[in-house]
């Protein structure tokens, strides 16, 4: 590769597809920071701030599939518009709801119903990504597009984490949850004026005509490298949600202030970020994929380990100093951050057919929405059990194994079509 290709740029095309999916992130990860005022405003129990919190990963895990195949048949374009659509339409309701004052059952009720309907806009937005990047972007920035776009999920939360809670301390949150809709509202203005139309766009016409639904579902299914990709990305999310999404807890327990603690995790959010981009960019420059996935899996099982490693009893257990164990997670983020972007470039590759890439990154965000929704609750459970945070790294190791095993399976010159 010249080094004019590898130093090519991004289509702006393809970079409003990145918005449109770092948008939807937004409103996914816009709920942490608000459960403690939605809690004080509206009476809202812990319980039902945990199925607010849940109920994007059980769209995932029940639609995610279905919501893959149905971008596939109405056109990709056209159902990420669908899904910034429906996003803003539930954010708006959402304020309204919130600024109503009525606590009660009925706006528990109400938000739960919103809060599965921008689940469902959510995957609308974010499945057809893979397949609108590679449409318009060129052999020499494909890969860097993909690179970026497999960030999108961990800029749009570290955001929400940094930002919410000073935008809800000033303006409250039927405030924030007006403000994400004027953002993800100005993200479908830009694909709408960005990216060319479905029946427009330079792809092929399999890609966007209605073909049987069951047909290309079953030919994803039935092929080995969707099942390979899914597993592998159920696998990197599992372990990345768990240690992520608990390091806030982990900090209150050792005493870390609130504030230092957001920052904190919002950077350690972050640093998956600059993973995902030199994954792309690692591609653009030649670097196998199977590669980059073993060392992803081998820098995230080296860093739970030195983040939650420890040696002895509790009361004379030996660890890393904690400036170290900080270091070590922000590795563990890091390393993963290029098996998402990888994997994302795989998908375009080993779908069963061109108009099947949204079902097969469906199947992915299925597989990752269920690990996503088990792993956590089992490194709670392990951590209720042992006392403490220690034995984690148990966790995290058996998910990078897991991944260095599927790796063996990732064959991107194979052919398309095989059993699972």
């Amino acid at each position: 590769m010249s080094r004019s290709q590898a130093h090519a740029r991004i289509p702006a095309a393809a970079l409003a597809v990145v918005v449109a999916g770092v948008a939807a992130a937004l409103h996914l990860g816009k709920l942490a920071p608000a459960v403690p005022a939605l809690q004080a405003s509206l009476g809202i129990g812990l319980v039902e701030a945990g199925f607010l919190l849940s109920l994007v990963q059980v769209a995932g895990m029940t639609l995610g599939l279905v919501v893959g195949l149905a971008a596939d048949t109405i056109g990709l374009r056209r159902s990420m518009l669908a899904g910034l659509a429906v996003i803003t339409g539930a954010s708006v309701l959402g304020g309204l709801v919130g600024s109503s004052g009525e606590g009660g059952a009925k706006a528990i009720h109400l938000l739960l119903v919103l809060r599965a309907l921008e689940g469902v806009g959510f995957l609308l937005v974010v499945m057809p990504g893979p397949g609108l990047i590679r449409s318009m972007s060129q052999p020499s920035t494909e890969k860097a597009a993909m690179g970026l776009w497999g960030a999108y999920m961990p800029l749009g939360v570290a955001l929400a984490l940094l930002l919410g809670p000073a935008f809800i301390a000033w303006a409250g949150c039927p405030g924030w949850w007006w403000a994400l809709s004027l953002v993800s509202a100005a993200a479908a203005a830009w694909v709408v004026l960005g990216v060319p139309a479905d029946n427009k766009r330079m792809a092929s016409p399999a890609a966007i005509s209605p073909e049987n639904w069951s047909g290309r579902l079953l030919d994803t299914v039935r092929a080995g490298g969707p099942w390979t990709l899914a597993l592998a990305f159920a696998v990197y999310s599992a372990q990345w949600m768990a240690v992520i999404g608990f390091l806030p807890a982990i900090y209150t327990d050792a005493g870390v202030p609130d504030a230092w603690s957001a920052a904190l995790t919002a950077l350690a959010a972050a640093m998956n970020i600059v993973g995902n981009v030199a994954g792309g960019r690692f591609l653009q420059h030649g670097i196998a994929p199977e590669r980059l996935l073993r060392v992803g899996f081998v820098v995230m099982a080296l860093g739970g380990v030195a983040a939650f490693a420890q040696i002895g009893q509790a009361a004379d257990a030996a660890s890393l100093p904690p400036a170290l164990r900080y270091l070590a997670i922000c590795m563990f983020s890091l390393g993963g951050g290029v098996v998402p972007a990888t994997l994302f470039m795989l998908a375009v590759r080993l779908a069963p057919g061109p108009s099947t890439v949204s079902t097969t990154v469906g199947m992915m965000q299925q597989a990752s929405s269920l690990g996503q929704f088990i792993a956590p609750p089992v490194v709670a459970w392990i951590a209720h059990r042992a006392g403490g945070w220690q034995w984690t790294w148990v966790v995290t190791l058996a998910c990078s194994l897991a991944g260095m095993a599927l790796v063996s399976r990732v064959s991107p010159s194979s052919p398309r079509t095989g059993t699972a």
